[in-house]
């Protein structure tokens, strides 16, 4: 710019942005949430259902509506805020768009349709919802990736029962309301970019968040989180804006990782039942929407020819138990996975419907799927079809996660006892990395012979690649969190799981009729 020419606003406007994006970790957190200066720096970079404009209409119509605080789950009456309905999504669908997805994106423009991933976004109370994101405002450092999940999210028992206190100092009145007086902890996953960045600001901001890790330096923490059990830095019982919450560092890569070929099954295992996403990634949503079809090919290979809604999802949200040693200790509520089902049932046909209808080989066979409000319908168990063709299924394990389908062939090698060089190049053959593959995901020989094996040959040979998936990683990272979270917050972590135990094996008794009396033998977690 010459000396002595007026400065114009276009030339002034493009620093305000930077210096506004640049403030992250300055002045402009200092300001309050509801400034719109603050809001609108991030709605540029998290867009998604939830997100709005500066003039209040929603970017995209199929999560909310101008009257999501009075909108739950079972409201039907605010046209696309409240309607799941999968048959008005479908059609943005493309076919075969997992074929070979771009998991490099970088804006949600990029993903394939405009509503793509809308059936990831569960539709909760506004004023809740507006409170979970306020803890969030509460973080200096820059989250790109959040959900709240569990139990004090999603309720897992009956809407009467009230424990004693609550466990949160200074509650919002929206988080009391929602969790009606049960005083749950509530859990968060925090999807970051630079792990090491991320906690040198947290530690700066909230070092009384972390056990005494935190005193050996951002460095050493981010080197626990990355190469030790999943992946995730768990920080437990911390309060931000008095409210009790537990929350989880994952950098994005892993995240992702996890998502699409499933290595650990962490959290790729929570993401496969209801959670409210607070802030979205175009990469994430695609790579999620991945692990939610790989859950359903999964589940359909677990199951016979017909089954029921229950059957699927129960089916779904029991995968990442599979190996997990809490549930074969008495440290999780052995109904734990019934309970999800049973209270959370809109909320999966949400997640699930629209990639149901999308698949050829298995459908709703049920009349009252005819019914303009039948996903809204707890009392609704609607029964399911299934081809069994070995063609078709085969299709499906062929489509399986990279690192999961891997395990489950080293099973089928052994059974079907491959010589090594010829399994060998069947693997290369059919490498989704391979940038010069062209042809289909299709189920070959190999893939058929799977899927035609023995109904309950096939189920136990998926158990164990299950649990071979899970166990490692869930067992050390359990035994990470007792360094990460301190010895304290450990023990209590520990009594309120075995608490959580004993009230399962009571909920059980009762539902059997059987007397509480004596000492009971444990129980184990089905499939």
């Amino acid at each position: 710019m010459a000396i002595g020419a007026p400065i114009t606003c276009s030339a002034v406007i493009p620093s305000l942005k930077q210096c506004l994006l640049l403030g992250r970790v300055g002045w402009l957190y200092k300001l309050p949430p509801e400034h719109p200066l603050r809001r609108r720096s991030f709605a540029s970079i998290t867009p998604g259902p939830d997100v709005r404009t500066n003039g209040g209409s929603p970017k995209t119509g199929s999560d909310v509506s101008p009257k999501l605080k009075t909108t739950d789950t079972r409201s039907q009456s605010n046209g696309t805020a409240s309607s799941p309905d999968p048959s008005a999504q479908q059609p943005s669908i493309p076919p075969d768009w997992d074929e070979k997805p771009n998991l490099s994106i970088s804006a949600f423009s990029q993903l394939p349709s405009s509503t793509f991933g809308h059936n990831q976004h569960m539709i909760i109370n506004g004023d809740f919802k507006e409170a979970l994101r306020q803890i969030l405002w509460q973080f200096r450092a820059p989250i790109r990736y959040a959900f709240a999940y569990g139990s004090g999210v999603f309720p897992q028992t009956a809407s009467g029962s009230k424990s004693a206190s609550t466990v949160h100092p200074h509650p919002s009145p929206a988080i009391s309301s929602m969790q009606g007086g049960q005083g749950k902890m509530i859990d968060f996953v925090f999807g970051v970019s630079y792990t090491q960045h991320w906690h040198s600001l947290n530690l700066h901001q909230h070092r009384d968040h972390y056990s005494a890790i935190g005193s050996l330096g951002s460095s050493f923490v981010s080197r626990v989180q990355d190469r030790y059990g999943a992946g995730v830095y768990f920080n437990p019982y911390v309060t931000v804006n008095g409210t009790l919450i537990k929350y989880g560092v994952v950098n994005l890569d892993t995240l992702c990782r996890d998502l699409s070929e499933w290595d650990t099954l962490y959290l790729a295992g929570r993401l496969q039942k209801p959670v409210k996403i607070l802030r979205d990634d175009p990469r994430v949503r695609l790579a999620n929407q991945l692990n939610l079809i790989s859950a359903v090919r999964t589940a359909l290979l677990l199951l016979p020819s017909e089954f029921t809604e229950q059957d699927l999802y129960g089916t779904i949200a029991g995968l990442s138990y599979l190996g997990d040693p809490r549930m074969s200790l008495p440290a999780e509520n052995p109904n734990k996975v019934a309970n999800i089902v049973k209270y959370q049932l809109p909320n999966f046909r949400r997640l699930y419907a629209p990639l149901i209808e999308n698949l050829p080989n298995v459908a709703f066979h049920d009349a009252r799927c005819t019914s303009s409000d039948w996903m809204a319908d707890p009392e609704t168990n609607a029964t399911m079809a299934q081809d069994m063709d070995p063609k078709k299924r085969g299709n499906m394990v062929r489509r399986l996660p990279r690192a999961f389908r891997a395990k489950l062939y080293f099973r089928y090698q052994s059974k079907f006892q491959i010589p090594q060089r010829d399994f060998v190049r069947m693997l290369e053959e059919s490498d989704d990395k391979d940038p010069t593959r062209v042809k289909r995901q299709q189920g070959g020989v190999f893939e058929q012979r799977v899927a035609g094996d023995r109904p309950e040959d096939l189920r136990k040979e998926v158990r164990r690649s299950i649990k071979s998936t899970v166990q490692w990683p869930s067992a050390t990272q359990s035994l990470k969190a007792i360094a990460t979270a301190g010895l304290v917050r450990s023990i209590r972590y520990v009594r309120e799981k075995m608490a959580k135990h004993r009230q399962g094996q009571q909920q059980h008794r009762k539902e059997m009729g059987t007397p509480q009396a004596g000492s009971g033998s444990t129980e184990s977690k089905g499939s």
